[in-house]
């Protein structure tokens, strides 16, 4: 009898269908959370645990193999464009959408039930900082303090400096060099055995959140849901369709790659859980590792794609439900906004709701408004979580391609390579 093998997708799936089976069944038991949330925790501890050494020793290998800082200034100065040029489509885009479909339109307020932001205004409040306090924050004080925080940017910026360092002193750099690579090389075999754990994370993660909310709590703003969902589609389909073709390769293609990284970015709502595979993919998909190692970790607090595309969608629909009117130099003045702030609050924890908070301040939208889409921000945040991993996977792919170091034989090769596993599971 022939043994039927299961790919992790499939695995990862039943994990998901499991997951919603149970928490349906228990809805609003806390046994629910008591038992599972453990456990979905500790799959994305597992995840946090690996994802600065990889970024690390990834980061300084790719630069040190780059070895000239002219060059790293103009890859860094293209990828800045790019993720300007991206992020202000998907706000433009958000925008638009909100416009034509009017989700807040004819809500009555009364009838939604209302979350507690106190500690999400707080953050707002006490975090909010503008563009200029981003790029100070950047230089880290203390590297080794920003390794306990699990901050990026200054982990990202001491790596760069790091690796042109080694590079710099040749021969003597080699021990160190090596050093870094055996660690990056060890840390992806830790992930692929990490991700083995992925379905039984997805199980709890998603049975704790139906069990807590249920599927009746999203009725009162299904149009909401629906409209976001709809334009997070749109945005990948066709605005990072057109970025795939003009990179020469395919939405599509990329979709297949990131199957697995997908469902557990969905299920999860968390970027960092498929940060160490999406990196690891795109170089065999054919970008070099000093791109993908620069590119894809930077894009998670500047290229959020999902974050501000939902912001945009969010403010609109919390003016529409108050009747406020918004002209068109204010909606412009939301774009400025939601460029800046969500620059300023990347790496703050619920940055997406902290950052929606910040925008509605300062363009004059009631703050308390968040309050009643708190109960569903889970729901959208699933959804925007995969937008922002398809958006930096991508990235790295269409830098490469501007570099002019795109390995199409490689992405080609790679696709193949997935085709034969497939088949054989």
């Amino acid at each position: 009898m022939k043994k039927i093998k299961l790919g992790l997708a499939v695995q990862i799936v039943i994990g998901l269908v499991l997951g919603i089976a149970v928490g349906g069944i228990f809805y609003g038991n806390p046994a629910v959370e008591t038992y599972l949330e453990p456990i979905g925790q500790i799959f994305l501890n597992l995840i946090k645990m690996i994802v600065i050494p990889i970024v690390f020793s990834s980061l300084v290998v790719g630069v040190a193999g780059v070895g000239d800082i002219k060059k790293l200034g103009k890859l860094g100065g293209k990828t800045i464009l790019y993720f300007e040029i991206i992020t202000t489509i998907a706000i433009i885009v958000g925008i638009a959408v909100a416009n034509i479909f009017h989700p807040g339109s004819g809500i009555n307020i009364h009838e939604l039930s209302k979350v507690s932001i106190k500690n999400y205004v707080n953050t707002a409040t006490t975090t909010h900082h503008g563009l200029a306090d981003t790029f100070v924050n950047i230089v880290p004080s203390n590297f080794f303090e920003a390794l306990s925080t699990g901050n990026l940017l200054p982990i990202i910026f001491f790596s760069v400096m790091f690796g042109l360092g080694i590079a710099s002193i040749g021969e003597k750099g080699k021990p160190v060099l090596s050093v870094c690579q055996g660690i990056a090389d060890a840390m992806f075999w830790v992930t692929n055995q990490v991700m083995k754990t992925a379905p039984i994370g997805v199980f709890a993660l998603i049975g704790v959140t139906i069990s807590k909310f249920g599927l009746a709590s999203l009725v009162p703003l299904i149009k909401l849901i629906l409209t976001t969902y709809g334009a997070m589609i749109f945005f990948i389909l066709v605005v990072l369709g057109i970025v795939a073709k003009i990179a020469g390769t395919s939405i599509l293609k990329m979709l297949r790659i990131l199957k697995d990284e997908i469902i557990i970015a969905y299920t999860t709502a968390s970027s960092e859980a498929v940060l160490p595979k999406i990196m690891e993919k795109m170089e065999k998909f054919g970008c070099p590792k000093a791109i993908t190692s620069f590119v894809i970790p930077t894009g998670y607090s500047f290229n959020l794609d999902g974050s501000t595309l939902y912001q945009s969608i969010t403010a609109l629909f919390i003016a529409q439900m108050y009747g406020i009117h918004m002209s068109l130099p204010a909606q412009i003045n939301l774009v400025i906004v939601l460029l800046v702030a969500s620059k300023g609050m990347a790496g703050v924890p619920g940055a997406s709701f902290v950052v929606l908070l910040a925008t509605l301040g300062s363009v004059g939208i009631p703050m308390e408004g968040v309050a009643f889409i708190a109960g569903i921000d889970r729901i959208l945040d699933m959804a925007r979580t995969v937008v922002n991993i398809v958006g930096n996977s991508l990235a790295a792919v269409a830098i490469s391609k501007w570099e002019g170091k795109y390995n199409h034989v490689k992405g080609q090769e790679y696709l193949e390579t997935i085709d034969k596993m497939e088949k054989i599971a």
